[in-house]
């Protein structure tokens, strides 16, 4: 059984990659799918696909649309979501993406610094399970599929 897991949360590091990495060394039998890790293509899809706009902030409103549009879509599709937080980025997309998973009732899997653990306490209720490291993710998912 193969399982697809949508990454929710920030683009701004590598997160994503090291993770995807840590699976094919382990050869857990898992597809991941996420929101759009270019960043630059991210802001700037609404105009790619809209045409330009009168000012940054329709800019982000359109390329939000678009980007919501492919969360939604790929969210859905996924057995399982993953919302990373961490303490670098504001996390308000992991936040929203995880929201938007309970509310699919997909089964969602926090992963966040123990430090966390006051500020995210609400979302971990509502989760399935909360990690403290994006390995502890891969041990989890390889039980499923065993």
């Amino acid at each position: 059984m193969r399982l697809t897991v949508y990454l929710a949360g920030q683009i701004h590091d590598d997160w994503r990659d090291r993770l995807r990495a840590e699976a094919m060394r382990r050869e857990i039998d898992v597809e991941f799918v996420g929101p759009q890790d270019e960043h630059d293509l991210s802001d700037g899809i609404g105009e790619q696909i809209l045409g330009e706009q009168e000012s940054a902030r329709w800019k982000d409103e359109v390329a939000s649309q678009v980007n919501n549009l492919r969360t939604r879509v790929l969210m859905s599709r996924s057995d399982a979501v993953v919302a990373q937080f961490g303490e670098k980025f504001r996390q308000w997309n992991a936040a929203m993406d995880a929201g938007i998973a309970i509310a699919l009732g997909k089964p969602l899997i926090i992963v966040r610094d123990p430090s966390l653990h006051h500020a995210l306490k609400e979302l971990s209720q509502r989760a399935q399970m909360t990690v403290d490291r994006p390995e502890q993710v891969l041990d989890a998912l390889e039980y499923v599929l065993r």
